[in-house]
This record gives C-alpha cells, structure tokens and sequence, in this order.
C-alpha cells in the first residue's frame, strides 16, 4: 500500500513548458500498471501541447475544476468537459486538452496500461515544411526537449 497527498508531490513541468503545475501522482505511488497526473492550468496552458495520441495507452481526462477543451481527432472537433465530467480517448485517438477559458483549471489524466509511455506508440500532429501541410509524427525524446519526424516524408524537427 502506497498514500500521498497532492501538495507532497514534487511538480514536474512538461519539457515544453505548455503548463504551470503537472504532479507525476503514479510516480508518487509506485505504479506500474497506470499512469496518474495532477495538472493546474492557467488560462492558455495545455495538458500536453500538442494534438497527440498513444498507440499504446488509453487516456481518461477528469475535470475537477474549471471547464477543459479538447480538440478531438484530426479534424479538430472540440469538446468542453465541465467541472466534475470526464472524457475518455481510446488508444490512436488524437487529442489535445488545454485551459482556453479565463478560469483555472483543475484536472486528472489517467492512462492505461503502463505507468509511461512507450514513445514508439506516441504521435503528434503538426505541421511539416517539407510537405506543406499538417501530417501525423513520430515523437521523440532528445537534448531535453521533444523531437518530431513526419512519417510522410522522414523529415525532422525539434
């Protein structure tokens, strides 16, 4: 049996720096089989930073506080999530959750399975200047900051 309280979990802030506080609450606990994060966002912060999915883990969002948007697949839809809701997103689902109201907000992100992520099942969206256009990408991890290669043509930003 593993307990903590939210304020004795140390703040680890996404290398992109798209958030003020994100509290690693699995790490916290030990586990090994689900991942747990605590998130405050200011208005304009994001869960993650980047419309993304896991191949390999499905997300559940809670909203605790405040109203979270989410832009949904690759067409964008978004989706509000109140206070006290929650959203789920299945494995190869893109999404992205940030804080676009004037209100903090306070929420939970919850993947399973596995603790981490295994970053050859994770892909962004973004824009590639060799094809001209917003293709899927591979996300990696490099030099202290996220690395993308669009898996249309190979090539390599970050």
């Amino acid at each position: 049996m593993e307990k903590t309280a939210i304020e004795e979990v140390e703040t680890e802030i996404n290398p992109m720096r798209v958030h003020s506080v994100r509290k690693p609450v699995s790490r916290a606990l030990g586990t090994t089989d689900v991942a747990m994060n605590y998130f405050e966002l200011e208005p304009g912060e994001s869960f993650s930073g980047a419309l993304h999915t896991h191949e390999d883990q499905e997300e559940i969002f809670y909203v605790e506080d405040g109203t979270a948007t989410f832009e949904v697949g690759i067409d964008r839809e978004t989706v509000e999530v109140d206070a006290g809701e929650l959203i789920r997103f299945p494995p190869g689902e893109f999404q992205k959750g940030s804080n676009e109201g004037e209100d903090r907000v306070v929420g939970w992100a919850i993947g399973a399975p596995g603790a981490s992520h295994d970053w050859d099942e994770l892909y962004s969206r973004a824009y590639c200047p060799q094809c001209q256009e917003e293709t899927r990408q591979d996300v990696g991890f490099g030099d202290g900051q996220f690395q993308l290669e669009c898996t249309e043509c190979g090539y390599g930003q970050g």
